[in-house]
């Protein structure tokens, strides 16, 4: 059950950030299904890649290291990656050019295939995630969370996210509202929270028409940490 109307989260957000048009201007705009469809699904590893590294791990870091891997690893062509051998990883771990870390670097064949099996399915990967509804992006991301390597908690998310697909993300203060309204009261990544959160946002979005995205930045936005 949502216990606060849309419209009071948003004019409290509105007070926070300066007014609407300071608020509308922090907003993301997700792309179309069509927009989607168009992203290669190297593009889709390179990115999973990248935040996974991210994680625990200096994003400026990260970024500023970041022409070297796509260098490294071939631009992250899926057929390269899954015809690479074991004990080719394992050197390609070790390159200097890149962060070091054979944990993460082993991720990037295990989501490989993740990607050609969609593919295989789907006809791409974005095709899959572009099809697959928002009332149920939970759903999307027990998929990467199931199906790839390092992709539970907010790593796929935000990933979807940054890629263009339409998505909430359960950060800290996502999650504090949520507790303090009643919508979860378990442990985050349960079923049982999830899919009330799913069912929150859904309740919002019939009454806003807005993106999933834009509500929850919005309700981020309206408490926390993050007043202008």
């Amino acid at each position: 059950m949502v216990k606060e109307k849309f419209a009071q989260i948003y004019t409290r957000a509105s007070e926070r950030k300066g007014g609407d048009d300071e608020l509308e201007s922090l907003l993301s705009v997700p792309l179309s299904a069509q927009e989607i469809k168009t992203i290669p699904d190297d593009r889709w590893l390179a990115a999973f890649s990248q935040k996974v590294f991210q994680c625990g791990i200096s994003w400026k870091v990260v970024r500023s290291k970041w022409p070297n891997f796509e260098e490294v690893f071939f631009q992250f062509n899926i057929e390269k990656m899954l015809l690479m051998p074991t004990d080719m990883w394992e050197r390609k771990a070790t390159d200097p050019a890149i962060i070091r870390h054979l944990t993460k670097v082993m991720t990037i064949p295990a989501n490989a295939q993740m990607i050609h099996e969609a593919a295989l399915e789907y006809g791409s990967f974005a095709a899959m995630v572009a099809d697959w509804p928002e009332s149920d992006i939970i759903g999307l991301w027990r998929y990467m969370k199931k199906n790839g390597k390092r992709l539970g908690g907010n790593t796929g998310p935000y990933t979807l996210r940054v890629m263009g697909k339409d998505t909430f993300l359960l950060t800290q203060d996502m999650e504090s509202y949520l507790r303090n309204t009643g919508v979860i009261d378990g442990g985050r990544d349960t079923q049982k929270s999830l899919l009330a959160t799913q069912q929150a946002f859904n309740d919002w979005q019939q009454e806003t028409g807005r993106p999933l995205s834009q509500i929850s930045q919005i309700i981020s936005f309206s408490c926390g940490d993050n007043r202008i």
